[in-house]
This record gives structure tokens, C-alpha cells and sequence, in this order.
């Protein structure tokens, strides 16, 4: 599950880059209930902030370079972003933006890939450490890595942040999921998984990526509210056994999530 009280290699932060960041920020207070408000002095259209009942839950921004595709990135927690970022070069990995602070004090963070070109970022806290909420409706509870490469990536995940990985054959014989645990941590803290995907199930370019799966009480009623502010839907809803009722959506720009209901609160 993802928590608050962050440890080396969890899930702390996430946050979207948009074309266009207030149309971004009124889907997504239609579906989940969030509300926006600029970071610190920037103005509409700048970096904004999603808050739910007054909770940090994420955040949009601009797209972070010419050419680049709307997309959910993931951050990390690390104790010390210039070595993380040295980890993730030594292990085939690159950095996409060295480590920089964020404002006066807040923190410091590095935009990175894995060597299949799946992005993600990494942050080290100072006065703000992440997300304020998570694992309840409305916010995020769990990550996911489709990966053209399975085996490299557990090696280099395994490498960088030294998460514990563990295999689980799907249903019908649709291939093998990895779980995900932070380093020297039991499985109540298993905080995403990944799994192989053929390159031409990727999208444009066959690139590897993650993407963020948030919870909901009523997965249909999520998708119905995605799909009736302008997002579409790739798959489901359906039933995964031990799982929950999931689906896949894309917001209007086309970046992907995952909207789940746990099983238990069906």
C-alpha cells in the first residue's frame, strides 16, 4: 500500500504534465474531487497543486519540454538525489534534469529513466515531504510499470532503490506481474508492480512508461465521469480476482491512469 510516512524507494509524489494546465485541472476536480491552487507564486497555468479535503494528492504543470507527451510521472523518496541519480547512470539508466532545489527550502528532485526509457522522478524532501494523502478514495494506491524489458528492469529498480520484487503469474495464462516492495520492508508495504508489454501495446514509439492507479469507492461511477468530461477508456471495467474492480482511462490530452476499487469495499 502507499503510505505517508515515506521510506528510500517508496512512492511520495506524482504529478502531471499537461498542454494545457487549468483545462487539465478541470477534469480532474470533476472526476476525483480534487481542487486546485497555484505553487507558491506562480500564477494560473503554472505549477498547481491538487489538494483533497485540504490534502496535497498531486499536482500539475506545464509539459517539461517541447515535444513531450502529456503523461502522470512518479517520484520517489530518496535520501540524497545526487547519489540516487549517479545510481540510475552507473546502472544503464539517464538523468533528464540533474537534481535542483524547489523552491527556497523544499526540496530537491531529479527527472530520470530506466534503460528501456520508462521516466520517473526522484525527491528529496527538506521542508516538504511529499504527498499528504494516500490509499484512500480520491488519491493514489498503487504504481505500475509496463516494461518492454521485465527482467532488466527488476535488475535495475532492484539496483537503484533496492526494492524486493515477487513474481505472480496472471490468470489464463496472460503472463507473469512483479510485485514491488521498498528495501527491508514486509509486504503491507508493497507499493506498485510491473510487468512486460509487448512494444506495440505501448503506444506511439513503443516506449516504456508508468502510470499512476487511484482509488475510488465506485470504479464505474469514476469512469463515468471521466468518459463524460472528455477522457476515454481503454479497458474495463472489470473484476480482477484478489484484486478489485479496475479500469484503464486517459485524460483528454491522453495521459493514462488507473482508477480501482479494492477488493473489500465492493
Amino acid at each position: 500500500m502507499i503510505t505517508t510516512d515515506f521510506v528510500p524507494g517508496s512512492p511520495c509524489w506524482l504529478d502531471l504534465g499537461a498542454p494545457d494546465v487549468e483545462v487539465a485541472s478541470a477534469f480532474y476536480r470533476a472526476v476525483f474531487g480534487w481542487r486546485s491552487e497555484p505553487y507558491g507564486d506562480q500564477g494560473a497555468g503554472g505549477y498547481t497543486l491538487f489538494r483533497l479535503d485540504g490534502e496535497a494528492v498531486g499536482a500539475v504543470g506545464p509539459l517539461p519540454e517541447e515535444g513531450a507527451r502529456s503523461a502522470w510521472t512518479v517520484y520517489f523518496h530518496t535520501p540524497d538525489a545526487e547519489a540516487t541519480a549517479e545510481a540510475v547512470e552507473r546502472a544503464g539508466g539517464s538523468v533528464r534534469s540533474a537534481p535542483s532545489l524547489v523552491g527556497a527550502d523544499d526540496g530537491r528532485f531529479a527527472r530520470l529513466a530506466d534503460p528501456q526509457g520508462a521516466e520517473f522522478s526522484v525527491w528529496q524532501p527538506e521542508r516538504y515531504p511529499g504527498l499528504e494523502a494516500a490509499d484512500v478514495p480520491g488519491t493514489l494506491c498503487w504504481t505500475e510499470l509496463y516494461t518492454t524489458d521485465a527482467a532488466a528492469a527488476q535488475t535495475f529498480y532492484r539496483t537503484v532503490f533496492g526494492w524486493s520484487t515477487q513474481d505472480m503469474p496472471l490468470p489464463g495464462g496472460g503472463g507473469t506481474y512483479t510485485l514491488l516492495t521498498p528495501a527491508d520492508r514486509g509486504e503491507e508495504r508493497m507499493h506498485g508492480g510491473l510487468m512486460e508489454v509487448p512494444a506495440h501495446l505501448l503506444g506511439p514509439g513503443g516506449k516504456p512508461y508508468w502510470h499512476p492507479v487511484f482509488a475510488s469507492k465506485d470504479c464505474d461511477a469514476t469512469v463515468g465521469l471521466a468518459t463524460g468530461n472528455g477522457g476515454t477508456l481503454s479497458m474495463g471495467p472489470e473484476t480482477a480476482e484478489g484484486v478489485g474492480r479496475l479500469a484503464v482511462c486517459s485524460d483528454p490530452s491522453g495521459a493514462e491512469f488507473v482508477v480501482l476499487t479494492p477488493q473489500g469495499t465492493l
